[in-house]
């Protein structure tokens, strides 16, 4: 177990320490998620009498899209520098790569969504942000990174991986960006806690769900 972890901590903070040398995976993020606020915030001021109604559905169609952009990012620094193969053929469980390149993820993610929700509060005018509603946001990230960078291996060896990334991951994504976002207006709209642990719970259950699939299957999936 120790040697397992030892890996999974090798695999993150390499990503970690590459992206602080880089900065090419939170650049794309941040840059599209401050684009797409600007222009949800425009064209809603035209058309919408409250913005706040839309909050939910912009954060989440926000952080799916510029995470999207970060995942695809998860196996291609490996397939270019041509270590791909080297990390496959490494003596160890492929599971602790996946997590390894999960948590890497996962953490690219959180980091952007520190940076758009900020942003969020000045382009909307509304302080929505509250302790229940950034644990919805921590478990809908998860859900995503854990799927996604599933997906992100699957497609790093086809010609067409940065179409076919959002193509596969998106209707899997489904159930979780509908939980998340129900959960949200349920919490900003101040619903009793009974009626939204509804959402919360399926928000873990589909974490779970993903993360056991990802671990039962990350073997053949990076298989060329």
């Amino acid at each position: 177990m120790k040697r397992y972890l030892q890996v999974v901590w090798a695999v993150l903070w390499k990503d970690l320490r590459i992206e602080l040398r880089t900065k090419d995976i939170f650049t794309s993020m941040a840059v599209f998620a401050v684009l797409a606020l600007m222009i949800f915030n425009f064209a809603f001021e035209l058309r919408v009498p409250d913005k706040t109604m839309v909050i939910p559905g912009v954060l989440w169609v926000t952080i799916t899209f510029s995470g999207v952009l970060g995942l695809g990012r998860a196996f291609i620094s490996e397939k270019d520098r041509g270590s791909m193969a080297g990390l496959l053929l490494a003596p160890v469980d492929r599971s602790a790569i996946y997590f390894g390149k999960m948590l890497a993820s996962l953490i690219f993610i959180l980091v952007m969504e520190v940076f758009l929700l900020p942003l969020m509060v000045i382009f909307f005018n509304a302080n929505f942000i509250s302790l229940p509603l950034l644990l919805v946001l921590f478990l809908g990230t998860l859900g995503f990174a854990a799927v996604g960078t599933v997906f992100s291996g699957l497609a790093v060896n086809t010609r067409t991986r940065e179409v076919l990334l959002p193509v596969l991951l998106f209707p899997v994504m489904l159930p979780v960006l509908m939980a998340g976002i129900r959960a949200t207006i349920g919490f900003m709209e101040g619903d009793a806690l009974a009626d939204m642990m509804k959402w919360v719970n399926l928000l873990i259950f589909f974490d779970l769900l993903y993360l056991v699939v990802a671990y039962m299957t990350f073997d053949f999936v990076v298989e060329e």
